[in-house]
């Protein structure tokens, strides 16, 4: 019997040596802050986002009640279809350039005046996505604005306590073979511990937000994982044991 908890608790020291080697190995990342774009550096992006399906346009104009307050979804052909004004090509424009080819096709037809009497914007914005992962309770990808930052990013996705916040990682992935994927280290408990925001930067479609999990939390993952097969395989003999203790 004493040979049996001897052996558990060496099992046991070895998986936690693995579970630290683990961890110390994984936590050395470039920092590459300057390839990613703080808000403070662009302005707000409603006037450069590009419209592709599955993207939804809301249409205002109260001279045309046709199409007022129309939401339309883009058809995998990237068109809509708006009535009195037919199809429409609206895939690869912005929501300004969409609203000038209705101003431009409905001013055949109706007397608009003014410099902005046709309005479109985005709704929902469904074909851009980010991801966030990890230690979070919520994630998954996530609608890109074009103004999302990290902060946001992982408020929204709900870090769990496991979560490490002061080394958040953010993952550009390059998309070229060759290219190196642009990556950097953020500590979310730094910016609420001084309000020093300098690090959260703003992301793009396609950005990975990794939420890793504590030292600790690693090591327990790792424990957990590599001690299951263990403990299934020394089940019948703990019930061996276990049946001898109370036949005797």
């Amino acid at each position: 019997m004493r040979s049996l908890h001897k052996f558990r608790f060496q099992v046991c020291v070895t998986l936690l040596a693995a579970g630290l080697v683990f961890v110390s190995g994984c936590q050395s990342i470039p920092d590459d802050i300057a390839s990613f774009t703080t808000p403070y550096q662009v302005p707000a992006n409603s006037e450069t986002y590009i419209l592709h399906p599955p993207d939804g346009v809301e249409i205002f104009c109260a001279k045309i009640p046709e199409i007022n307050l129309q939401i339309q979804s883009i058809r995998p052909d990237g068109k809509i279809t708006l009535e009195g004004l037919g199809e429409l090509e609206v895939a690869g424009k912005t929501p300004a350039q969409v609203s000038q080819l209705i101003r431009e096709k409905a001013s055949k037809l109706y007397a608009l005046q003014g410099d902005y009497p046709i309005d479109v914007r985005v709704n929902p914005m469904l074909s851009k996505v980010y991801y966030v992962l990890g230690e979070v309770r919520q994630p998954g990808p996530r609608p890109y604005t074009g103004y999302d930052t990290v902060l946001k990013a992982v408020s929204e996705a709900r870090p769990e306590v496991t979560g490490w916040l002061e080394h958040i990682r953010v993952i550009r992935p390059s998309g070229q073979e060759g290219i190196e994927p642009k990556l950097f280290e953020m500590d979310l408990k730094y910016i609420l511990n001084t309000g020093d925001s300098t690090r959260n930067v703003l992301l793009e479609e396609g950005d990975i937000v990794y939420v890793p999990p504590t030292p600790l939390a690693a090591v327990a993952m790792v424990v957990e994982e590599l001690a299951r097969p263990i403990g299934r395989a020394m089940a019948p003999v703990s019930s061996y044991y276990y049946i001898s203790n109370i036949s005797q």
